[in-house]
């Protein structure tokens, strides 16, 4: 279990409402294009105060960057759809380490895992401990200019390694810092945290953002407001 998952949840429940369409979407929808089961629900659904939020946090980066536009990769996710790209990422994580799934000792597969947890919650249906994602108050989102072009922002989303953590550029001259903190910005900006190894995770609501909440303000108490969608 991690330190997060330990968080109280009392439940609001808050509706999930769709992002609307001023916000740019990244289409084709990358893990419905794989065949995620995403069944009746869009990966482009929210909770009603992420939404509230995203809105702030786009006026926001307005007064950052003038005619930058955040771009939505990922949001609501149901547990199937997590445990079908936990299983997918895992696949492809040993595949470009030249080995095969079916033939990795315990060990092997047990450290493969680990990379991979390390950037995917778990996907279980313990409603203590549900994948943030599958809340509704989790969203992974990146930036386009006012072209449309997608900002380098150093790493793909969803990428297993270093650079994906939040300051892996913060001692370079390379622009890609910059990008994040500005992304950072808007967003904490209406009120949400930010994932400690994913650049483009942020949520607001859910136990990840109570517990860095009290992380951060020492006697905060915070709990959960959101579970599993």
């Amino acid at each position: 279990m991690k330190p997060y998952q330990k968080i109280a949840i009392a439940e609001c429940n808050e509706p999930l409402v769709e992002i609307p369409k001023k916000f740019a979407r990244v289409s084709p929808h990358p893990y419905t294009k794989l065949g995620a089961p995403y069944e009746d629900r869009s990966p482009f659904f929210v909770r009603q105060g992420i939404l509230d939020r995203l809105l702030i946090a786009d006026a926001h980066l307005q007064t950052l960057q003038p005619g930058w536009k955040i771009q939505i990769f990922d949001a609501y996710r149901p547990v199937a759809v997590q445990q079908f790209m936990v299983d997918y990422t895992l696949k492809e994580l040993v595949n470009v380490n030249g080995l095969d799934l079916e033939t990795l000792s315990t060990t092997q597969r047990e450290e493969f895992q680990q990379q991979v947890y390390q950037f995917w919650a778990m996907p279980n249906l313990n409603p203590a401990t549900p994948p943030p994602h599958s809340t509704g108050a989790a969203i992974d989102v990146t930036l386009i200019d006012e072209t449309g072009s997608a900002i380098d922002m150093g790493s793909d989303i969803d990428e297993i390694s270093p650079r994906s953590f939040p300051n892996h550029y913060a001692d370079s001259d390379l622009p890609y810092h910059r990008h994040r903190e500005i992304l950072a910005n808007s967003m904490i900006s209406a009120g949400f945290k930010r994932h400690w190894n994913e650049w483009w995770h942020f949520s607001y609501g859910d136990q990840i953002w109570a517990w860095l909440t009290n992380q951060d303000e020492p006697g905060a108490n915070e709990i959960a407001k959101y579970g599993r969608g």
